[in-house]
């Protein structure tokens, strides 16, 4: 299980930036633990995860970005021309 905080720290680690939390604790607290249980996953699917959120949220973002850069380059290319 991961907690919010955890999951800001580690894309903040990811992307090289750093960043500061804020909380308002005049807004509504939502639910407290909501978890994911995938044991039915595993059963019926006979399937688990082989890579790490970490990981896969660094590949992730490592591919957000170039598609971004592509997407930059490309408006430039155009407005350029």
């Amino acid at each position: 299980m991961i907690s919010i905080n955890e999951l800001v720290d580690m894309v903040s680690k990811i992307a090289g930036k750093k960043i500061g939390k804020s909380y308002d604790l005049t807004k509504p607290q939502g639910v407290r633990g909501r978890n994911s249980d995938n044991t039915k996953l595993r059963e019926v699917l006979n399937w688990e995860p082989t890579i790490s959120l970490e990981d896969g949220l660094e590949k992730t973002y490592h591919w957000i970005a170039g598609e971004l850069e592509k997407n930059d380059a490309t408006l430039k290319a155009a407005v350029t021309t």
